[in-house]
């Protein structure tokens, strides 16, 4: 294969986590080129933008992007710019229609062909692959950790998704589930053990409905979360996300009795009100949710609590956005990430209800779900002042290099006096006050 001399490449990923590990794909894939990934846009000779879709303000971020590469293209008439992911996906043709900047548009299982589509734009075409596959893509290939601390990295264990959330454009841009080969995944963690990481986190749409079936046996995901964390007792394991319609008790048994799987689990709820995940086609009730959130709490007792909630979808009734409220109330998350609904083009929302929730009833139901969620963060790590939690060390405070930061196995934040510790030490530390985003505390 012919390397290229001085090839930079620079990757901007938007949205979750698995952009991020399909960026390291990338980066990966690249580096067999001969390209060498930068830290600065100004350096490129190519730029890609891995792209989110699960918003319209995330697509909004990205074209105001766009425009300011426009001009720095203008200065430098060789750079290259290329959208891959969700995004390049859903508008496909349009975006090079569209946005005369782009070379080049790749989909999100298409990375294998970024040499073959590099070589059409040098020939001064553009170029497009957003094919979807059935497999699993990118099994054997060791990502590049961009812009890692070496401490934490992601695993993708499967790609795609087939729940089909009235909301989402995610079963359109990532296609039909499938699960990666465990050995791969195996490998993958013994790696980075042997390159010093302390902790990985498996990714997928939704982790939960991992299942790999070889030569009449299977391997399901508390089995294989399991196998990941007897790699090494020094890794920890986390893992996102988790579709509450498939939280099993085996799972939350595993990670009970598991002493580096992590006590926190990620459970996106969306909405408190049965009408609304009905309208929403999310496959549980609340009461089902709440049933998996008490067998959590039995058996993990300590366990941290995430979600995700819309506010404003289509329909959505006062009384409904009180059930959501009381909900949040019932489970004292301690984070969650809270947005307004916004409507995507081509998902069965846009095409069955009426997006009537009016912007403003919109902003102040979401107003009311951030002011509560600081309030249950707030008390949530009241509660935990005097305990003390094992942290493993990622790097300095944000507000002084003579503290140090990391995280528990709950997923909460701490802040400490650096001493003679440093980044990837397990430290333990005694919270004596907090904040509703971070504990702070003394090494004993």
């Amino acid at each position: 294969m012919e390397i290229k001399d001085n090839k930079n490449l620079y990757i901007e990923t938007y949205g979750c986590q698995m952009n991020l590990s399909d960026s390291e794909i990338v980066g990966s894939i690249m580096a067999e080129e001969g390209y060498k990934t930068s830290d600065a846009a100004e350096n490129a000779d190519i730029i890609f933008i891995n792209t989110c879709s699960i918003r319209d303000n995330a697509e909004k971020r990205i074209r105001k992007r766009l425009r300011e590469i426009k001009k720095m293209k203008k200065a430098n008439p060789d750079l290259k710019v290329g959208i891959l992911g969700c995004m390049a996906e859903r508008l496909k043709q349009q975006l090079l229609d569209e946005e005369e900047v782009v070379d080049l548009i790749v989909g999100p299982d298409a990375y294998r062909d970024l040499p073959n589509l590099i070589k059409t734009v040098e020939s001064g075409r553009r170029a497009i692959n957003v094919l979807l596959s059935e497999d699993e893509t990118y099994s054997e290939i060791e990502p590049v950790r961009l812009g890692s601390n070496n401490i934490s990295a992601f695993i993708s264990i499967m790609r795609g998704c087939e729940n089909f959330c009235t909301y989402c454009v995610v079963p359109f841009t990532r296609g039909k589930e499938r699960s990666r080969d465990p050995e791969t995944i195996l490998n993958e963690a013994q790696d980075l053990v042997a390159k010093g990481y302390k902790e990985v986190t498996l990714l997928g749409q939704n982790v939960n409905s991992y299942t790999w079936e070889n030569n009449g046996k299977s391997l399901s995901f508390p089995e294989l979360i399991a196998k990941v964390a007897a790699v090494s007792p020094e890794l920890r394991v986390r893992f996102a996300t988790s579709h509450p319609k498939d939280i099993s008790d085996e799972l939350i048994k595993t990670i009970a009795k598991t002493p580096n799987i992590c006590n926190a689990i990620h459970l996106p709820i969306q909405s408190g009100s049965n009408t609304v995940l009905k309208r929403m086609n999310r496959k549980y009730t609340r009461e089902w949710y709440m049933d998996r959130i008490t067998t959590i709490k039995k058996y993990i007792p300590e366990c941290g609590l995430s979600t995700d909630i819309i506010a404003g979808f289509c329909g959505e009734t006062e009384e409904e956005h009180k059930e959501t409220l009381a909900l949040m109330e019932w489970v004292g998350y301690d984070y969650a990430f809270m947005f307004k609904y916004s409507e995507r083009p081509n998902t069965i929302a846009q095409k069955k209800f009426v997006d009537d929730v009016p912007e403003d009833v919109k902003s102040s139901r979401l107003t009311e779900i951030i002011a509560l969620q600081q309030e249950l963060a707030l008390r949530s790590n009241k509660e935990n002042i005097g305990k003390t939690f094992e942290v493993l060390v990622e790097g300095f405070s944000k507000r002084s290099d003579a503290d140090l930061a990391g995280r528990n196995s709950q997923n909460k934040m701490l802040v400490f006096p650096k001493r003679n510790f440093k980044v990837g030490d397990y430290v333990l530390v005694k919270v004596t006050s907090c904040t509703a985003a971070t504990l702070i505390g003394e090494a004993v």
